[in-house]
């Protein structure tokens, strides 16, 4: 049975009246659970000027305040992140244990959040010119919008919405239209946090939702994360709008494998990253580039791998779930298609696998090629789905080339033993994430996530002191008191109210 979807706006549910509705699918039965409104964009004005009435009042409150309604939350999330887990799994298709990852990867975000104090302080100095002191301030921004994808519906919001909060600022959040739910619960943990009404808002919506928040004259900031092409559109139109902008484009992320590597490890890295989430994050590892002589040895492990994988619906313990949608499914299926016209070398096909679950779900099963050369659409292409192709390499220096190569800069892996091999990479890579001997370099939160070339448009990356920076600006002030001013008597302790 179908339920339909609601805004959130004003600290409440908010039922939408437009007459345009997306359908929200189980992507395990491929039925539809539930109805989303896109919003015209006379609703998204009402939600953005909701956020404005609240954060002039927001603003005012003081940090110690805002950092108890940070806690609150975090607490809350901590109780219900099976709650939230479940309706991710519900609506994008990912089995439940990689859901619980997301949620616990997006509370580090909040932790981080909880301790902002000492990135909010300014610089003093004292007496610069004669009785005159100077000094800086970190102000919020206003309102701000977060535009968010559907393969991360709780983490990448909690890259941004926390810090967005913490420093000050209302937040107007456009989920992916695809798996909303998660959005909602993240909206009534925030309510029974204690955070004033208007201050977090989520409106849903398509294209028409988007390009309003973008060019809305009382949005001030946009982070946005997505496809590259999509990513460039938020860019272009927004900064042409005046706002700042963070935007965090597509991937085609290397795993460089040297011949002293420890080949076990690498395989399993390569299944992690590769088929995890059906393949379908920023970060997934899509290019596995083998410096020979170790190319047949460690594609046979990563074979055999591959057929002890289960896959199927993400609420009965399976290793891989569904892709998103049907659409998503033949596009990336279509892939295959052009890898084996191309001339590659199909190892493990995919398409027509037995699964534990409805067979009208969607359903493609990790797949893998071998001797894929760089001008073949399944390198060049970021493809988001479980297809992970191997490369072929004669040295260190062909591999790095053909990284480097590459237009995107998001993330990168090698594996290898050899210390100096691996510090000379971290140095020579032009990429933005790196790992050594890890698959996918996520940063912690009190580092910044976010790539290079076209992997990010606009110069912050997400959360960290990056995040910070990017959601305040910083005022100068210069003064001079003539007269030493009194307060008054008053005996009680001193308290930062």
């Amino acid at each position: 049975m179908t339920h339909r979807i609601s805004h959130w706006i004003g600290g409440k549910p908010y039922e939408s009246t437009s007459d345009r509705f997306g359908n929200v699918f189980d992507p395990a039965t491929g039925s539809v659970t539930a109805t989303v409104p896109l919003a015209p964009t006379e609703e998204v004005d009402v939600a953005v000027a909701s956020a404005r009435a609240a954060f002039g009042e927001w603003r005012r409150t003081s940090l110690a305040r805002r950092s108890e309604v940070l806690f609150r939350f975090r607490q809350l999330l901590a109780e219900r992140a099976s709650e939230v887990a479940e309706a991710i799994t519900a609506e994008h298709g990912k089995v439940l244990a990689d859901a619980a990852g997301e949620v616990q990867r997006g509370l580090e975000v909040v932790d981080f959040a909880c301790g902002l104090g000492t990135l909010l302080k300014g610089g003093y100095s004292e007496n610069v010119s004669t009785g005159v002191d100077a000094y800086s301030i970190r102000q919020p921004l206003g309102v701000v919008t977060v535009i968010s994808p559907f393969n991360f519906p709780a983490m990448v919001p909690l890259w941004f919405v926390p810090v967005a909060i913490a420093t000050g600022n209302a937040v107007v959040l456009k989920p992916s239209e695809k798996d909303p739910s998660a959005s909602l619960l993240l909206a009534q943990l925030w309510a029974e946090a204690g955070l004033p009404d208007g201050v977090f808002t989520v409106v849903h919506g398509d294209k028409v939702a988007v390009d309003r928040l973008l060019t809305h004259p009382d949005v001030k900031a946009v982070s946005f994360v997505g496809s590259t092409p999509i990513a460039r559109h938020v860019y272009e139109t927004a900064t042409a709008h005046g706002k700042r902008v963070q935007a965090l484009g597509g991937a085609k992320n290397h795993m460089v494998v040297l011949p002293d590597a420890d080949l076990d490890l690498a395989a399993d890295a390569a299944i992690n990253a590769g088929f995890g989430s059906a393949g379908e994050r920023c970060m997934a590892i899509s290019a596995v580039v083998a410096i020979e002589p170790v190319a047949d040895e460690l594609i046979g492990k990563i074979r055999e791998r591959m057929a002890a994988l289960r896959v199927g619906d993400g609420r009965r313990g399976c290793d891989m779930g569904p892709l998103v949608t049907a659409a998503h499914c033949d596009r990336v299926a279509s892939y295959v298609d052009a890898g084996i016209e191309a001339g590659a070398e199909l190892v493990v096909d995919g398409r027509g696998i037995d699964v534990d679950g409805d067979p009208a779900g969607f359903w493609l099963g990790p797949t893998l090629f071998d001797r894929v050369t760089p001008e073949m659409s399944i390198y060049t292409d970021e493809i988001f789905g479980p297809v992970l192709s191997v490369l072929r390499a004669d040295s260190y220096d062909d591999a790095l080339d053909l990284v480097n190569a590459n237009p995107y800069g998001n993330g990168t892996a090698i594996f290898t033993n050899d210390g100096g091999a691996a510090r000379r990479f971290q140095h020579e890579v032009e990429v933005g994430m790196v790992g050594i001997n890890v698959p996918i370099p996520v940063p912690v939160a009190y580092y910044s996530f976010g790539g290079w070339k076209s992997s990010l448009f606009g110069d912050s990356h997400a959360y960290g002191s990056d995040g910070v920076h990017f959601f305040t600006r910083t005022k100068a002030v210069t003064s001079r008191w003539l007269d030493p001013s009194h307060g008054g008597i008053d005996l009680g302790f001193p308290r930062h109210d």
